[in-house]
């Protein structure tokens, strides 16, 4: 196998790593497995471009991505579209697809993990035709990452902290929006604080992230606007994976989700796998079961 790995060096933690070297470590890993690899650290400014040229060469097997989830947002779509066996480093900040793909969170254990991987069918869900591999989500999550973003942060620890700083923020005046969901067999309307959409269902006991990426659905949930320790409860359910027992959060499976917002402004956004991006009136969402190809840590 030939593998090329396109890296952001002004992504994730990235920034802070001797991107030379880390190079290196992936070079000797592959080696060791009987595999090569081409290590292109590249600004986060043309790493679009980079993957595309990668992605476009013939002469490699696999593409690999590490970044943030920007990066690996934008790994994902150019796999999928060239047909390339996908593989994730993770250098983000919460590295859910690298979780849910089973890779270890050190950089130094993924590239063992990845020098070693098998290829494998992992579902891909779309937005109106956009891809994603963890998430779709409106309201407090991108209100979360919006007044994140408004602070400084220079590294993986500061960006932590600037999130926590926004998520105490969010629960004093959580967001209300009205909005219509409908699925295969249902339909609803009403007032929400959170909807989010999923790559397959969220598995139990860790961050929100799927456990199994080829169940060939989609989660859909939502919560009402809440009270501020309701939230509070929310968001701790969330990260130690207690979600099903949360009275105020439903989650539920689909092949196919519609939503609708009537009353839409300018400025407003969802995030797509933690990357802020226009919301749309309508939004129509699906599952393609086993449609990307990854590098897939072994058991």
């Amino acid at each position: 196998m030939r593998v090329v790995a396109v890296l952001n060096r002004d992504g994730g933690t990235f920034k802070t790593t001797d991107i030379e070297a880390y190079c290196d470590v992936l070079r000797r890993s592959f080696s060791a497995n009987g595999r090569e690899i081409d290590c292109r650290p590249t600004s986060g400014k043309e790493i679009v471009a980079a993957l595309e040229n990668a992605a476009g060469e013939d002469k490699y097997d696999a593409l690999i991505a590490g970044g943030g989830d920007g990066t690996v947002s934008a790994a994902t779509s150019i796999a999928w579209e060239s047909g390339k066996p996908l593989g994730v480093l993770p250098a983000g900040t919460m590295n859910m697809f690298a979780r849910a793909l089973g890779l270890p969170l050190d950089l130094e254990q993924a590239a063992e993990a990845l020098a070693e991987a098998d290829t494998s069918p992992c579902d891909i869900a779309t937005a109106n035709g956009r891809p994603f591999v963890h998430q779709f989500s409106v309201g407090m999550q991108p209100r979360i990452i919006r007044d994140r973003n408004s602070f400084q942060y220079y590294s993986r620890i500061g960006k932590m902290v600037a999130g926590l700083r926004a998520t105490l923020a969010t629960f004093h005046r959580p967001p209300a929006f009205p909005a219509t969901i409908k699925t295969d067999d249902d339909h609803r309307e009403g007032r929400y604080s959170l909807i989010v959409v999923s790559n397959n269902l969220y598995g139990d006991g860790h961050l929100p992230y799927a456990d199994d990426l080829t169940g060939g659905v989609l989660g859909i949930g939502q919560a009402a606007p809440l009270k501020p320790h309701q939230n509070l409860q929310l968001i701790a359910d969330f990260l130690v994976g207690n979600w099903r027992a949360n009275p105020d959060f439903e989650m539920e499976p689909a092949r196919s989700v519609t939503l609708e917002f009537p009353k839409l402004t300018r400025k407003a956004k969802a995030t797509i796998d933690g990357e802020l991006v226009r919301l749309e009136k309508n939004v129509e969402l699906k599952i393609h079961p086993g449609a990307l190809t990854v590098l897939k840590s072994k058991p």
